[in-house]
C-alpha cells in the first residue's frame, strides 16, 4: 500500500510483522489521512504477500530489495512491528545509506530460547500446506500472523495473506522466512546512528520491559496492549512518532 497524496515532511515506512503483509496497516489509512500530511507506504517483505521469496533469508536481506524501491532523496521515518522492527533497524544502518531520521520497533522479540530457534528452523523446514477451503487458510493465517482474535476470517487485511491455486488454498507466505533466526540486537542498534525507540505491548508476551532496556536505547511500554498494539490501537502506536509527523 502507498498513499503519495502529501508532499511534506518525511516519509513514513510501515513494516509488518512475520507472517503478514502490507495491509495489516490498512485500517489505519483513515488516521494516516487525518494526522499524516506526507508520504506514506506499506510494503510486503520479501517472501510475504505479493513479494518474491528469497533463497535464503536474514536481516539485511529482507532490508535490501525494500532498500532498492527507497527513493534516496526522501527522508525517512520507519515503523516496524516485530520482525518488521528489525528489517528496520537494518535498514537504518550506517552502511545502507538510507536518509532514516528515526526508528521505532514495536514488539520486536529481543531473546530466544534454543527450542524457540529449533521450532523455527522446523517451521521453515516444511513445505506449503495446502488447504481446500478459504476458511481453513484463513484461520491458518490468523495464527500464523499473530491476530487470530484480533481481525476476523473475512477481513479485508486477510485476503492479502492467502492464494488460491487450482482450487486450492495456500498462505501467501513463503515458510522458509521461519528461518531467518535471531536477531543481534545490539549490533544492529550500534550500526545506526539515528534516534531508535523500542515500544511493546504492556501484556506482550514475547519481550520485556526488562529485556528492551537492557539494549540501551529509549523503551516505551503501552498500556492494556499485547504483541499486535499496532491493530489493537493504531492511534497509540502512531503516537510513538508524533514528533517526527508533518502537521496537516
Amino acid at each position: 500500500m502507498v498513499d503519495e497524496s502529501g508532499d511534506r515532511g518525511p516519509v513514513l515506512v510501515l513494516l509488518h510483522g512475520m507472517g503478514g503483509t502490507g495491509e495489516v496497516w490498512l485500517p489505519w489509512a483513515p488516521l494516516l489521512e487525518r494526522r499524516w500530511a506526507g508520504r506514506w507506504l506499506a510494503p510486503d517483505l520479501a517472501g510475504h504477500g505479493w513479494s518474491p521469496p528469497l533463497p535464503a533469508y536474514s536481516f539485511a536481506g529482507l532490508a535490501d530489495p525494500l532498500a532498492a524501491t527507497l527513493a534516496r532523496e526522501d527522508r525517512l521515518v520507519l515503523l516496524g512491528h516485530s520482525l518488521g522492527g528489525v528489517v528496520a533497524l537494518a535498514l537504518a544502518a550506517r552502511s545502507a545509506g538510507l536518509p532514516v531520521d528515526a526508528v521505532v520497533g514495536v514488539g520486536i522479540k529481543a531473546v530466544w530460547s534454543p527450542a524457540e530457534l529449533a521450532k523455527a528452523a522446523d517451521l521453515a523446514a516444511r513445505p506449503v500446506t495446502w488447504f481446500a477451503s478459504r476458511d481453513e487458510a484463513a484461520r491458518r493465517y490468523l495464527r500464523v500472523s499473530g491476530l487470530a482474535g484480533l481481525l476476523a476470517p473475512d477481513h479485508p487485511v486477510v485476503e492479502a495473506g492467502l492464494r488460491q491455486v487450482g482450487g486450492r488454498w495456500r498462505l501467501a507466505m513463503d515458510p522458509a522466512v521461519f528461518g531467518v533466526g535471531e536477531p543481534n540486537l545490539p549490533a544492529l542498534l550500534a550500526a545506526t546512528d539515528v534516534p531508535v525507540l523500542l515500544a511493546r505491548g504492556e501484556h506482550d508476551p514475547m519481550v520485556s520491559d526488562a529485556q528492551l532496556k537492557e539494549l540501551g536505547v529509549p523503551v516505551a511500554t503501552l498500556p492494556g496492549l499485547g504483541h499486535n498494539a499496532h491493530v489493537e490501537d493504531p492511534a497509540a502506536v502512531l503516537a510513538l512518532v508524533d514528533e517526527y509527523l508533518p502537521s496537516g
